[in-house]
């Protein structure tokens, strides 16, 4: 029986059941099932719950002060956080701006791209340039850079003009007798095409994610990729964003994705594993020219939320970040991560339906089709993501779907982004679980593969 409530869920008409507690990296909802939680909810969860570190880090800071707002108060957890992800930041970036979520720092992100230039004294600079395929954040300034047309279609009336050009996606388009660093290559001159198409000159910046998550089903760049890019940025005078909301904060194995890549950012965005759910926060941090320039010119970044900076959720992020780093967990990330790679392998090898397996860290996508060879996807109207879904959860299994992983509307994923804390003998549960559900909606389906 459906749970009468007042709440407007995502699903409207979804029957959830209540979590009431958590243990590591499970999950306990209200009747004591227990539910192996191998997605982080959205690649949040990196600590898993009820960590006793953060859990009293925030009790603490509840004792001395809750909020204190940023027009009048800076605070200790603040200033201590920023210090931190600063010393560990990519070379150049020196000021961070917090704020309670993803969506909020790339806003934030594309409004101070926007200042820069005009203090720079080009105001013609009113275009980004993104990528088909990405996702970027729900508010209509990051919905307008994401790629996903599914998501950007009821709202297109709303959003801003911005363009896109093709992602990083060897699986699907790789050409034939193309090397996977020549195919790189070409993608990543696309940019340098759309460029000149528009005019660099009224560029604001490229804004992209360095490992693809949500939408596209965990899309890893190819050698060459992004120091080519990095190189037309340069080229044509245009700001680098590097959205690593979701991969970023130790999600693919190093604190900042893009330390993989050798790559510098103009500005970067986190959230997620950044406070590991304990409490809303995000962050957008951006080089020291650029901060330079808007102090030396009007001297007041034009934008601002209430909960910016907040003393509560900066001290359980700061909490977070100093048990990964203390705990060696990012180690984990990447020895357990190594574990999963070779599990989901050797569990799909062979299985019908599964395209691609891909990923880094603790980041993995699992790329559906209905054939393998010819690498058709399941049609849409199957929704063959949710029904694995559903399938897990009576399992006890939490993973995230993903639908319209090839053009927005075709194709269907499965992402995996368990918690650091993850041990050998839960990456195991998770491989076999995931199997039992894909088979079982596959059956329930009444699909035959061959």
């Amino acid at each position: 029986m459906q749970r009468e409530t007042h709440i407007l869920h995502r699903q409207i008409q979804a029957d959830l059941p209540v979590a009431d507690h958590g243990e590591g990296i499970y999950v306990v909802d209200t009747k004591g099932k227990r539910y192996l939680d191998a997605c982080g909810g959205a690649a949040v969860s990196c600590l898993g719950y009820s960590h006793p570190r953060v859990t009293q880090a925030i009790k603490a800071q509840l004792d001395k002060i809750a909020f204190a707002h940023s027009a009048f108060f800076t605070s200790e957890p603040a200033e201590a956080l920023a210090d931190f992800l600063v010393q560990r930041a990519p070379p150049g970036i020196e000021h961070v701006y917090f704020v309670s979520g993803g969506s909020e720092a790339v806003e934030s992100a594309m409004k101070l791209a926007r200042q820069y230039c005009l203090e720079q004294g080009e105001p013609q600079r009113r275009k980004f340039i993104a990528r088909r395929q990405s996702y970027h954040g729900n508010t209509l300034g990051a919905l307008a850079a994401g790629g996903n047309l599914a998501r950007r279609h009821d709202y297109q009336p709303l959003l801003m003009d911005v363009e896109h050009i093709s992602p990083c996606y060897p699986y699907r388009d790789q050409r034939p007798n193309e090397s996977i660093e020549e195919y790189g290559l070409r993608v990543a001159n696309e940019l340098d095409e759309r460029l000149q198409q528009v005019g660099a000159e009224n560029v604001i910046a490229f804004i992209a994610e360095p490992v693809g998550g949500a939408t596209a089903g965990v899309l890893v760049p190819v050698p060459g990729y992004w120091q080519r890019i990095r190189e037309i940025c340069d080229e044509h005078g245009i700001l680098l964003i590097l959205d690593e909301v979701m991969c970023g904060m130790g999600r693919t194995g190093s604190l900042f994705a893009c330390e993989q890549e050798a790559l510098r950012p103009d500005i970067v965005t986190i959230a997620k594993a950044l406070g590991a759910g304990y409490q809303p926060i995000g962050a957008m941090l951006c080089a020291h020219d650029i901060f330079e320039t808007v102090r030396t010119g009007t001297g007041t970044f034009k934008h601002g939320h209430t909960y910016l900076a907040h003393a509560t959720a900066c001290a359980a992020a700061l909490a977070v970040q100093q048990t990964v780093e203390d705990e060696n967990l990012l180690a984990n990330v990447r020895d357990r991560g190594a574990e999963l790679q070779h599990g989901l392998q050797q569990r799909f090898a062979d299985h019908p339906a599964i395209g691609d397996i891909r990923g880094r860290g603790l980041f993995w996508g699992v790329e559906l089709v209905a054939d393998k060879v010819s690498k058709q996807p399941f049609e849409p109207s199957l929704k063959i993501d949710q029904l694995i879904k559903q399938q897990a959860m009576d399992l006890g299994l939490m993973c995230y779907p993903g639908s319209g992983t090839i053009d927005g509307v075709r194709g269907n994923h499965i992402l995996l982004a368990p918690a650091f804390i993850l041990q050998s003998n839960q990456v195991q549960e998770i491989v076999e679980r995931l199997g039992q559900a894909i088979d079982a909606a596959i059956k329930a389906s009444g699909i035959t593969l061959d």
